[in-house]
């Protein structure tokens, strides 16, 4: 395992990291020196000479030489032979990032008790996104001028680096990916841009961090969301907690021009199907899964919540609810700006 120390030159494209044990979205700590890294430059300077994930038969061999770290991050093959990368903490916990729609599909506490939800459904042949985990909903979330919830859940993202702490109580294994424009993306949305996903443990806790930056010479402007899927136990028995007094659209009654409400109810639950966007949400929510226990999602920047089931729609109805971090609302960046999310999800006991 090479010892590498951050600098100016050799950083990751999110630059520090989005927690400490301390505060959620603290600086980096002192202990940054100590991580082992495989920086952006180190990518940048070898990108001609790597076999990227966007390539027909991927060589999984050399990105797992690449970006592998023992016992740490791996990468390696998932479902449908498609490269996932596999991110362990020194706890147990475990999560699965496809490069395939930069989708997490698996998080694991250090039980072995998953907290995603994929759908029996999901194609992992990449002949569409895969349904289920957390995906991506960019540069449009729901319908619009261009496909379902943007592109960016179908393409292949690249691998920008890897890291992991070297302090043997507290391995936070990390990983960024990252996905720019093509031919096919410009053909349908003609801006050029650059979109960071950082996915890491903090012992049993999955933290995102998301990241979309204009580079090109004129604005665009975009929504997103992340798709996230969780696991219940009875979507009878799942409620939503932290929405009450918030403003909602109800898209079940009409998706393309959803009715105005204000969330009357201490506790959502699930009756029928469900499409609501709620606005201004403060940050947090939980989904208790009906066991006795709770998601928590914490989140700085994504200022809305989609809450959905498709009840009857789909036989798996019962197994899952998606809450979701959402920008609803355009975010309009400038040639240069970015805009940037995160996320802490985690497991509490009610």
């Amino acid at each position: 395992m090479r010892s590498v120390t951050r600098s100016a030159m050799a950083t990751s494209v999110l630059g520090q990291r989005s927690c400490t044990p301390a505060s959620l979205f603290a600086p980096k700590s002192s202990r940054q020196s100590a991580r082992t890294v495989r920086s952006l430059a180190q990518w940048q300077a070898r990108r001609a000479l790597r076999c990227v994930a966007t390539a027909a038969g991927t060589d999984v061999g050399a990105l797992q030489q690449k970006f592998g770290i023992p016992e740490h991050v791996e990468v390696t093959t998932g479902q449908g032979g498609l490269p996932i990368v596999r991110l362990t903490h020194s706890c147990g916990a475990s999560a699965e990032v496809y490069l395939f729609g930069g989708a997490v599909i698996s998080w694991k506490m250090a039980s072995g008790d998953e907290v995603l939800y994929t759908r029996p459904d999901a194609k992992f042949d990449k002949s569409k996104p895969i349904s289920g985990g957390i995906p991506h909903c960019f540069p449009q979330f729901g319908p619009g001028a261009i496909q379902q919830h943007g592109f960016a859940r179908n393409l292949d993202w690249e691998i920008a680096s890897t890291s992991a702490d070297l302090q043997p109580d507290e391995r936070d294994p990390q990983v960024e990916i990252m996905l720019t424009e093509n031919d096919y993306t410009l053909a349908m949305w003609p801006h050029k841009f650059q979109a960071v996903f950082s996915v890491h443990l903090h012992g049993e806790e999955l933290h995102t961090d998301f990241r979309v930056i204009n580079t090109g010479d004129s604005a665009f402007d975009f929504t997103a969301a992340l798709h996230s899927y969780y696991e219940v136990l009875d979507i009878a028995k799942a409620r939503v907690l932290g929405l009450d007094g918030l403003t909602y659209l109800d898209k079940t009654k009409d998706a393309n021009n959803p009715p105005s409400q204000t969330e009357e109810r201490k506790v959502v639950d699930f009756t029928g199907p469900v499409d609501s966007v709620y606005l201004d949400t403060p940050g947090y929510v939980e989904l208790d899964v009906g066991t006795g226990a709770a998601v928590a999602v914490t989140s700085s920047e994504w200022s809305d919540v989609v809450v959905w089931t498709p009840w009857t729609d789909m036989d798996c109805y019962k197994s899952f609810a998606c809450v979701e971090n959402a920008k609803y609302k355009p975010v309009l960046l400038q040639p240069g700006q970015d805009w940037r999310a995160q996320t802490t999800h985690a497991v509490k006991d009610l």
